[in-house]
C-alpha cells in the first residue's frame, strides 16, 4: 500500500456493530472489551503511521535490521519506513487490528528499553515516558477530539495516556500529529481506544499524506569544493562546487604591489557589486520563510547581503538587491532560485 493511496481500508463493518461499542459501558479496554474488538468483526485491516526521529528509527531497525525483522514476523503485521536522509521518517503500520496492536506493543517497549538504558549513564533519577508520534488525517482529528474535548478526555482518563493533538496540519499535507505519552501498557490501550475511533469516522476527502522532507544542509567551502554537511560527514555537492568556481573566475587579480605575490587574492577582498531581482509577489513568501528564516539562511549560506524592498502599491513584483563579491553574489541567486524552483514544483520546503 503506497503513501499516497486510502489511508484506512474501507472494509469496516456496519455501523450498528460499531455504535455499541463506541458506547460500551466499560471505560476500560479490559479482557472483555479486547474480545469484543476481533469478535465484533473489527478486526478489518487498517494503517496507522508514526512519525519518527532518525534514532527512533535505527532503534527499530536494530544492528542489519533484524529488530524490524522480528517485530514484523512476531506481530504479524506490515511494518514499512519511508526512505531518506530526513531528520524524521514515517513508519507505516498496516495488516488487522490485533496485529497493529502487537507492533505498537513491541515499539513502545524498545522504546521503554532504550529509555532505561539511556538513564544508566545519566543521573537522572525519574524515567521520562514513551512517547510515540501518529500522523492522522485532519478530518479525523475532531472525532480524536470530540466534543468540547469530551473524547480526547476520555481517552487520557481510561488510558492513563497523554495524548495531545497538534493545532496546525503537518507541511504540505492534511495529516496532523497526534501524540501519545505514557507507560508502554498505557500507550497500547490508548492505540486501541484511537483505532476504534478512526474506525467510527472514516476520514473525509481526500487525504495528503505527509513526506518529510530532507533537512537544509550548510553549505563549506574547502579547496575550491562545496560539501554539504550530512551527520558527521562533508559530502561533496558538485551543482554548488562548480557554481562556486565560476564564481571564483569572475574575481579579479589584487591590485599591483601586492605585499603576499605568492597567494594572489588573499589580501584584497575582492570589490563588491550589486546584483538586482524581481520577483512575483505571491513567490516572495517561500523566499523569506516564516518569520525571515529562509532569506536569513540563504545570507549565511551565500555571506552576500540580500535586501527585499517594501512591496509596492500597484505593482506586483518586489525588488530583491544582492550585493557582495561575485561569488557571494552567485551563491544567493543559486540560492534563491532553488527556493523558486522548489515552491514551483511543489517540493515546498526544500
Amino acid at each position: 500500500m503506497g503513501e499516497g493511496d486510502a489511508i484506512w481500508a474501507p472494509s469496516i463493518l456496519p455501523h450498528s456493530t460499531l455504535s455499541t461499542l463506541s458506547h460500551h459501558p466499560q471505560p476500560h479496554f479490559g479482557r472483555k472489551m479486547e474480545s469484543k474488538v476481533s469478535e465484533g468483526g473489527l478486526n478489518v485491516t487498517l494503517t496507522i503511521r508514526l512519525l519518527m526521529h532518525g534514532k527512533e528509527v535505527g532503534s527499530i531497525i536494530g544492528k542489519k535490521g533484524e529488530t524490524v525483522k522480528k517485530m514484523r514476523e512476531e506481530s504479524g503485521a506490515r511494518i514499512n519506513i519511508s526512505e531518506g536522509n530526513c531528520p524524521e521518517r514515517i513508519v507505516t503500520i498496516t495488516g488487522p487490528t490485533d496485529a497493529i496492536f502487537k507492533a505498537f506493543a513491541m515499539i513502545a517497549y524498545k522504546f521503554e528499553e532504550d529509555i532505561i538504558n539511556s538513564m544508566s549513564n545519566s543521573p537522572a533519577t525519574s524515567k521520562p515516558p514513551v512517547t510515540l508520534r501518529l500522523v492522522v488525517p485532519a478530518s479525523q482529528c475532531g472525532s480524536l477530539i470530540g466534543k468540547g474535548g469530551s473524547k480526547i478526555k476520555e481517552i487520557r482518563e481510561s488510558t492513563g495516556a497523554q495524548v495531545q493533538v497538534a493545532g496546525d496540519m503537518l507541511p504540505n499535507s492534511t495529516e496532523r500529529a497526534v501524540t501519545i505519552s505514557g507507560t508502554p501498557d498505557a500507550i497500547i490501550q490508548c492505540v486501541k481506544q484511537i483505532c476504534v475511533v478512526m474506525l467510527e469516522s472514516p476520514p473525509k476527502g481526500a487525504t495528503i499524506p505527509y513526506r518529510p522532507k530532507p533537512a537544509s544542509t550548510p553549505v563549506i567551502f574547502a579547496g575550491g569544493q562545496a560539501y554539504t554537511i550530512q551527520g558527521q560527514y562533508a559530502i561533496p555537492h558538485p551543482d554548488l562546487t562548480k557554481l562556486h568556481q565560476l564564481a571564483m573566475q569572475q574575481t579579479p587579480f589584487p591590485p599591483l604591489g601586492q605585499t603576499n605575490p605568492a597567494f594572489p587574492g588573499l589580501d584584497a577582498s575582492p570589490p563588491a557589486s550589486t546584483h538586482e531581482l524581481t520577483i512575483p509577489n505571491d513567490l516572495i513568501g517561500c523566499i523569506i520563510g516564516r518569520q525571515g528564516t529562509k532569506i536569513n539562511e540563504i545570507r549565511q549560506m551565500s555571506g552576500a547581503q540580500i535586501k527585499i524592498a517594501n512591496a509596492t502599491e500597484g505593482s506586483s513584483e518586489r525588488q530583491i538587491t544582492i550585493t557582495g563579491t561575485p561569488a557571494n553574489i552567485s551563491l544567493a541567486q543559486y540560492l534563491i532560485n532553488a527556493r523558486l524552483t522548489s515552491e514551483v514544483t511543489g517540493m515546498g520546503a526544500l
